[in-house]
């Protein structure tokens, strides 16, 4: 059974990656049939055709290779000026780079036929070629923003409510804790204060000191405070509201931080601060948050994807060392799809873990990919389509310039010329693709060890 949950988990991120792809290329697709491009193949993934089928000018289909996908528009680059009127191009002396630009820009030539003269991509208005290259990313950004409402409003987030999961018995000190390692309780250890007062595991408070209780953080910092002074507590047992009174003990706890980690000084230490103390724990349980709640969470998902990118190179470097080493991988580094797909395999095969929180887990995964295909197709390098936007800037800017100083227009930007940069940054993705994948499946991140 838990082999077949994992294949489960497994297959859900895969198809909704497959899926994601394929919308992100009708985000291309949609704005160049508007604009009147004339598009020849709509093609999901690369290599050998699969399947495909025509309709009207375009070719639909699925490639062997599940790597991505593609939409092809006659006139991505501008014709060879160095065309005789015969229409033959003359060989460039100008080098082996020159000469690759000449034959790209001869070989989108030769697609054109007649009545093509102005569907042509290069000829486009720049705010027209900005839209069909940026309506991939955006796609992207759509199904992330839809995937966290859907997490956040439909399955909630995990917070701690003031329903107590676990009541201790007795006070243990953080010193002793640390010298002895002990755990249980023993005659001379204090009792708990919430456990002299009679709370057991299963009760919610509801009430402490005269003020209504709404929060865990908001009780947990009354506690803190309230130390060596008795309050009156109102707590609900099985349906029925009880009440009680209880002292919370001045102890030393834990510092513990934002991301519930205990915090420690420059030396390793445990840092520890004096407070109030009732000995429980807080159940958690996942809360509907409101619509205002999905753009800030996407923003902040957006924020910590755009630090990953803008390090890259030093992530990549960690990767690699921990891939041929006995280092451990950074949990919040790159991972391959190949990652991801083991994470939802270990995340569904999770029995401990309730049903409902395991699928939201998943939804939340595929929508982290998304936005990280969204910031990453916006770096403004070739092949990616930020590289496409940059080009159509840049030739807005010259143009500008031109007519500022009243000078000849420059004409489109030819992109062909950026050919050995998008080959080599072609390189550079699938050796990091390659690096990625050989990491996850000698050195994988696991949430469960």
């Amino acid at each position: 059974m838990t082999i077949l949950l994992f294949i489960l988990g497994v297959l859900f991120v895969a198809v909704g990656i497959a899926v994601s792809i394929a919308l992100h290329e009708v985000g291309h697709l949609l704005p160049a049939k508007a604009f009147k491009v004339r598009v020849t193949q709509y093609m999901i993934g690369f290599g050998p055709t699969v399947f495909s089928r025509t309709r009207g000018e375009t070719e639909y289909g699925v490639k062997a290779l599940p790597l991505g996908g593609y939409v092809s528009m006659v006139g991505m680059f501008p014709p060879n000026k160095e065309a005789a009127e015969d229409g033959t191009v003359r060989k460039s002396s100008t080098g082996m780079f020159q000469q690759l630009a000449t034959e790209a820009r001869q070989a989108e030539t030769d697609r054109l036929v007649e009545g093509d003269e102005n569907r042509v991509f290069y000829k486009l208005p720049i705010y027209k070629r900005i839209i069909i290259m940026l309506g991939g990313p955006l796609m992207n950004l759509l199904i992330g923003v839809v995937l966290f409402a859907v997490l956040l409003m439909g399955f909630g987030t995990a917070q701690t409510t003031t329903t107590l999961a676990s009541v201790n018995q007795c006070v243990i000190s953080a010193e002793q804790q640390a010298a002895t390692g002990q755990t249980e309780c023993t005659a001379e250890d204090p009792a708990a204060p919430a456990y002299e007062a009679g709370l057991l595991p299963g009760d919610t408070i509801t009430v402490f000191d005269g003020r209504e209780v709404t929060s865990w953080d908001e009780l947990s910092s009354w506690i803190r405070d309230a130390a060596g002074r008795s309050v009156p507590l109102t707590y609900v047992r099985d349906g029925e509201e009880r009440q009680t009174s209880i002292t919370p003990l001045l102890t030393e706890r834990p510092v513990v931080g934002e991301d519930g980690t205990a915090q420690t000084d420059e030396d390793g230490k445990y840092l520890t601060q004096e407070v109030g103390f009732i000995g429980v724990g807080a159940e958690q349980a996942l809360v509907n948050q409101p619509a205002s709640a999905v753009l800030p969470a996407v923003g902040e998902n957006l924020v910590n994807i755009g630090g990953v990118v803008i390090n890259l190179p030093q992530r990549l470097v960690d990767v690699a060392q921990a891939a041929f080493s006995s280092e451990e991988r950074d949990p919040n580094g790159p991972m391959s799809v190949v990652g991801v797909g083991r994470i939802a395999g270990e995340i569904s095969s999770q029995d401990v873990i309730p049903v409902e929180s395991r699928v939201a887990t998943l939804i939340g995964l595929v929508g982290s990919v998304n936005l990280a295909l969204f910031v990453f197709n916006l770096i403004p390098l070739l092949p990616l389509d930020g590289g496409h936007v940059a080009g159509a800037l840049w030739e807005g800017l010259r143009r500008r310039v031109a007519k500022l100083f009243h000078r000849q227009d420059p004409g489109p930007f030819d992109m062909a010329r950026m050919l050995p940069v998008t080959y080599a940054v072609a390189v550079l993705l699938m050796g990091m693709g390659a690096l990625l994948i050989y990491a996850d499946i000698v050195k994988p991140v696991s949430l469960f060890n």
